[in-house]
């Protein structure tokens, strides 16, 4: 391992480049990016050396978690960002090591709930970065005690440290997000065409992330500024 990189693991897991604290619009959870931004720098002392964030699907969950492994590997620690949904076949012993890496984010903790080889290793390796005080993210679906897991132990370590429920932006902070994310990828979009890709389109912003990959593309073949119709004609709405 090289400091400064988070190590990737030959299991096909990868941090989305676009996955920063810089492109995440905070809106109501402003308070949740600054702990965030907090346990990601290695030089910063967190109040809390264990977060817990829970929200619905399309809350950020999985985007912050790899936001956190990127400002870490910025400025010279070693991070890790498990998806454990997907990491499910390699079994538990996947979780031996881990305490090594100054910051572990994991993802979908919810997914190991009720498998009880999962949930032993997962205790034990909590015990094993609360003793190196290492930093560790955890993402789920539902609050530690709103989880079927069988180990009361177990549930009682993931409360220990800050947990905070990711709050879902209302279609103002939806057309903020929107905004901000033209605006990293160099786009203009004025305030009603953003309104009206809200009105017309899905409304989860995985939905509205992918149309705002499709107008860019667009966009940039037809050499046109987004505007309604523009939207309208790509979009076939």
């Amino acid at each position: 391992m090289r400091a400064g990189q988070p190590m990737q693991l030959p299991l096909g897991v990868k941090l989305r480049d676009e996955a920063t604290f810089d492109n995440y619009y905070a809106g109501p959870n402003a308070a949740v990016l600054a702990a965030l931004q907090t346990l990601a720098d290695p030089q910063a002392v967190p109040a809390e050396l264990c977060v817990y964030l829970w929200g619905t699907s399309g809350s950020g969950r999985s985007h912050l978690l790899q936001a956190a492994c990127h400002r870490m590997a910025e400025r010279g620690g070693l991070a890790m960002y498990l998806p454990l949904g997907e990491l499910l076949d390699h079994g538990p012993a996947l979780l031996e090591g881990m305490e090594e890496f100054d910051l572990l984010c994991l993802d979908e903790l919810d997914t190991l709930a009720g498998r009880e080889d999962w949930e032993e290793a997962l205790f034990h390796l909590y015990n094993r970065i609360q003793q190196r005080q290492g930093r560790l993210l955890i993402a789920a679906a539902a609050a530690p005690r709103a989880l079927a897991f069988q180990l009361p132990d177990l549930v009682s370590r993931l409360g220990w440290g800050l947990v905070f429920q990711l709050q879902v932006l209302d279609d103002e902070g939806k057309q903020q997000m929107l905004k901000l994310r033209a605006e990293r990828r160099g786009l203009q979009l004025p305030d009603e065409v953003a309104r009206y890709i809200l009105s017309r389109g899905a409304r989860g912003m995985n939905e509205l992330f992918a149309a705002l990959e499709q107008l860019d593309q667009a966009s940039l073949q037809a050499q046109h500024r987004l505007t309604i119709p523009f939207v309208k004609r790509v979009m076939q709405w």
